[in-house]
């Protein structure tokens, strides 16, 4: 089974959400005696053919300089390439630009899509953008032969918005965090003496609110930042709030590194809402994160009922002012690790991957089942 997956950046991951589960996703395959190969941007700071098993096909991407242009070009050029390579299978990851391009893909290969969030509800969009990317999620529905969610809000969106062949797959994450704590006096704090948050820097992730309501509450604790201030909202947010009470540390994709500062940190924030199960969600909670989440469908169908939870930088505020006893929180990490280890595991996620490709093959008439 010789499987192409688009529609992210590259792997190792050096990005975001989808090339952190293209990566785990792709080596747990090959693990499975499966032939996978990755699409990756020439802008990748690796440039090396293999990677864990995995064949890494380097196409060009001018997304650095010409931006959501740049972007829409290296979807083109990933599906040119694909026509070429006679996958058995293409798994292509979301649907922002490869709208335009999904009368390109071979016809006579199984196409899977993963859905992604609602990116055309995303606040960094304006309204012709949203009117676009509507327009291209619908496209890429129709001509999927079967759709992924990674949410069951989503799977519930699509069954109900397309009435076409969709299943629910979550993201997944390793059971086991490194969380070697000598690493975190490069940063002068010890455990349990900062607050963390993990994310890209866009509005909808809620970063301005997590500043806001740590400032407020008057909390003597520094806030981590980690994420690329190199973006437009990354600059406004270091230029307006940088201090050695909010402290933006860039881009990080060492595990290890991350790992120590999610299992030292004493609150973690996660504010991402457009939609979708973040990989960074579930790292934390493999990482007996105390989180505190915000308040939306996505979040609380990972969660549930053990995190906290804020809509404004007062809730932040109000809950940081007079937190829960830690002994609180020991029943609500005990669950996440829990779920994380059921529902989340990714041998066991790899397992459920691996037979759904067997099986829409198998429905194509390409492959047995054996």
């Amino acid at each position: 089974m010789h499987i192409g997956i688009l529609g992210c950046r590259g792997i190792p991951n050096r990005y975001g959400g989808f090339e952190q589960f293209a990566t785990y996703l792709s080596e747990e395959l090959v693990r499975r005696g499966a032939e996978v190969s990755v699409y990756c941007s020439h802008d990748h700071p690796i440039h090396a053919e293999m990677h864990h098993g995995v064949r890494r096909i380097m196409v060009y991407d001018a997304e650095r300089w010409a931006g959501n242009a740049g972007q829409i070009g290296y979807d083109l050029l990933c599906i040119l390439d694909a026509r070429k390579r006679k996958f058995d299978l293409i798994y292509q990851l979301g649907y922002t630009s490869c709208g335009l391009w999904q009368w390109l893909l071979p016809k006579d290969t199984p196409v899977i899509s993963n859905m992604d969030g609602l990116e055309w509800s995303r606040a960094k969009y304006g309204f012709f953008a949203r009117k676009f990317l509507k327009w291209s999620e619908r496209q890429v529905a129709h001509r999927s032969d079967w759709m992924v969610a990674d949410a069951l809000p989503i799977k519930e969106y699509l069954d109900k918005t397309y009435r076409q062949p969709s299943v629910f797959l979550s993201y997944a994450t390793p059971s086991v965090m490194e969380s070697n704590a000598s690493c975190l006096s490069q940063w002068q704090v010890a455990p349990r003496q900062y607050m963390l948050l993990i994310a890209r820097m866009q509005a909808d992730n809620h970063i301005e609110e997590a500043i806001k309501g740590v400032l407020a509450s008057g909390i003597d604790l520094p806030l981590l930042i980690v994420g690329n201030i190199t973006s437009n909202h990354g600059k406004a947010l270091s230029s307006r709030y940088a201090s050695e009470k909010i402290r933006f540390l860039g881009s990080m994709f060492d595990k290890g590194v991350l790992d120590a500062l999610r299992t030292g940190s004493r609150w973690y924030f996660h504010g991402h809402s457009a939609g979708g199960t973040n990989p960074s969600l579930l790292e934390a909670m493999a990482a007996s994160s105390r989180i505190i989440a915000h308040d939306n469908v996505f979040n609380r169908s990972v969660l549930g009922e053990n995190a906290v939870y804020f809509r404004t930088p007062e809730d932040i505020a109000s809950y940081l002012h007079s937190p829960e006893p830690m002994e609180c929180w020991d029943d609500r990490i005990i669950h996440n690790k829990q779920k994380i280890v059921n529902e989340y595991n990714i041998a066991t996620l790899t397992d459920k991957y691996h037979v759904f490709f067997k099986e829409v093959l198998a429905a194509k008439g390409k492959k047995s089942m054996t």
